[in-house]
């Protein structure tokens, strides 16, 4: 008797192209995979191709447990309301459990725990990866690190201006994935066999960058000089808001550059191609790929 696999958030980026992949290359059978999301109408697609569509709403935790009854293996996706999620995301756990579901897979952050942590929405995933230890149930838990995608917001102005402003420290070492390798990693980890998995997986590439070295490999694909200054963060944080930056945007920056400082995504994993079999695509190829986008 197959499984049924649910698919939590399947609405976003992440969790449609989970279910994309769990159809389209892992040759699950449409029958036998749900996908949640707050409005089910937003996945038609979905459902056209034989999927289940079911409404999850995290903010709604009485309707959680109705919501996952049948499920065998369930993929949370880490929600986007950041700073706000925690209370939601341990009602679906708690749910899973009392729905009677038999494992449980979420996409977190990069080492989440530890007291002042310079990642301001760490305590999300802390606190959710907490619930999921304690509920007792199998887990396997994908700490994504920081996408290849998330240049799209900063590299185009950076090669216009030939000039990246950071506060992260000299020498600080960085890890990076693509948004396809966390998708078919989680992928990967919600169907391949289970036997009371208790298993943290560090998501990103076998290579390692320090802001200088982006820059390099970044300014020699796009034909395009570019020069690595590095600010005190109250000053990085009031040009910003100069430059008509938003707040939470500032924040944010500044967090991750204190988080890459820390040394908490300095270290590579094979995390990847043991789950997957396909090694990482590369962040050169990244940029290769999206050339045109970076220098329009």
């Amino acid at each position: 008797m197959s499984e049924k696999l649910m698919v939590t958030g399947a609405a976003g980026k992440l969790g449609r192209s989970v279910v994309t992949l769990l159809l389209d290359e892992f040759g699950i059978a449409p029958a036998d995979i749900v996908a949640g999301t707050r409005d089910p109408g937003k996945l038609a697609d979905l459902a056209a191709r034989g999927v289940t569509t079911r409404a999850v709403d995290f903010s709604k935790p009485d309707t959680l447990v109705p919501a996952f009854t049948g499920i065998d293996r369930l993929l949370i996706v880490s929600t986007d309301a950041i700073g706000s999620r925690l209370a939601g995301q341990q009602a679906a756990v708690a749910a899973a459990k009392a729905a009677g579901v038999k494992g449980i897979v979420y996409t977190s952050a990069p080492n989440p725990h530890g007291a002042n942590h310079p990642l301001f929405f760490a305590g999300d995933h802390a606190g959710t990866e907490t619930a999921i230890f304690d509920s007792g149930l199998p887990y396997r838990i994908l700490r994504n690190h920081w996408y290849h995608e998330n240049f799209f917001m900063s590299l185009p102005a950076v090669v216009k201006q030939g000039t990246w402003y950071t506060s992260d420290k000299l020498g600080t070492k960085v890890t990076y994935v693509a948004h396809d390798d966390c998708a078919r990693a989680a992928a990967a980890a919600l169907t391949r066999p289970w036997a009371g998995d208790k298993t943290i997986y560090d998501i990103t590439s076998d290579e390692t960058f320090t802001t200088e070295k982006v820059a390099s490999l970044a300014s020699g694909i796009l034909g395009k000089p570019i020069s690595v200054v590095r600010l005190m963060p109250e000053v990085l944080a009031s040009n910003l808001k100069a430059a008509g930056v938003p707040d939470f945007v500032i924040t944010l920056m500044l967090s991750m550059d204190a988080t890459n400082s820390a040394g908490l995504l300095a270290k590579t994993s094979g995390a990847v191609q043991e789950l997957t079999g396909r090694k990482p695509r590369s962040l050169a190829a990244f940029f290769e790929a999206n050339r045109t986008a970076f220098i329009a």
